[in-house]
């Protein structure tokens, strides 16, 4: 058996609450044995939720009292605080002087800059980590992975400042790196995004709250298909970070990480622009 450790800012959160059961589905599905049996968070939840002490006894999981008790006692490490991506990099600093190499939550990082430096102390620690939007292991992205010549995404939740992360994440798949500039606008409870590059590459991204997840992509002959997003991204996340435990090799490039990083940091700052270009 291998041993996760879960690290977060507090534990009553949807990815803490559902990993382990996908953890779970993904060993019955290929003969793995991965559990969730530790957990650290700096807090018990602010919302009126489980506390660490409860979430612990519900999920049959082990509190510890630190940080480094954790990385001692597991053989993997996530870090999760997925709505707090400014804990991120405190976490980091004490995961890799650990030794660790960790699979951290989306939202990466709170801009570019902690984007950058968690890259730069991990490289300096000798250890490895990926960070993804789950968004960015649908299937219908696969034939476009990098090679689309312009997309246009839409989708939704509580507020565009967290959850933009998941439709920048698809048009990098598909786009690559390279953004050049962002544009943002809004119309009634619709907030649009434009991201032009330094070719004719392009994406226009439309968030509002009631949007399910889909994308619009157009080829180098420029056709377009219109992809609906129903594939298990989340199981799809799962396996990779069970790959990545098992080989400690990443599967797409950091430098995509960092470019999702800079755009979304872009169209935040656009927000108090509206209508004018911002350089990335």
């Amino acid at each position: 058996m291998k041993t996760i450790g879960f690290i977060d800012y507090f534990l009553h959160e949807w990815h803490a609450n559902e990993y382990p059961a996908m953890i779970k589905a993904y060993n019955e599905k290929n003969g793995a044995d991965y559990q969730v049996k530790y957990a650290w968070a700096e807090i018990d939840s602010p919302n009126g939720g489980l506390t660490t002490d409860e979430w612990c006894q519900q999920y049959g999981v082990q509190r510890c009292a630190s940080v480094e008790e954790l990385c001692a006692k597991c053989d993997c490490v996530i870090v999760l605080s997925p709505s707090n991506p400014e804990k991120h990099f405190e976490y980091a600093k004490k995961v890799f002087a650990c030794g660790k190499s960790p699979y951290i939550d989306k939202t990466f990082a709170p801009d570019y800059k902690t984007a950058k430096s968690i890259y730069e102390l991990a490289q300096k620690e000798g250890v490895k980590f990926f960070t993804s939007s789950a968004l960015r292991y649908a299937d219908e992205l696969n034939a476009y992975m990098g090679t689309a010549k312009s997309v246009s995404t839409v989708g939704g939740g509580s507020n565009l400042d967290e959850y933009i992360i998941h439709q920048i994440e698809m048009a990098v798949k598909c786009l690559g790196v390279g953004a050049e500039k962002v544009r943002y606008t809004k119309h009634a409870d619709q907030e649009w995004a434009e991201v032009a590059y330094f070719d004719d590459r392009y994406a226009t991204m439309m968030f509002a709250p009631c949007m399910p997840f889909a994308i619009t992509v157009a080829n180098e002959e420029g056709k377009s298909a219109y992809l609906p997003i129903n594939s298990a991204f989340f199981d799809n996340l799962i396996a990779d970070i069970i790959r990545f435990f098992e080989t400690g090799e990443t599967s797409f490039c950091g430098c995509e990480t960092l470019e999702v990083m800079k755009i979304r940091e872009a169209v935040i700052k656009a927000k108090s622009e509206a209508g004018v270009w911002i350089n990335l």
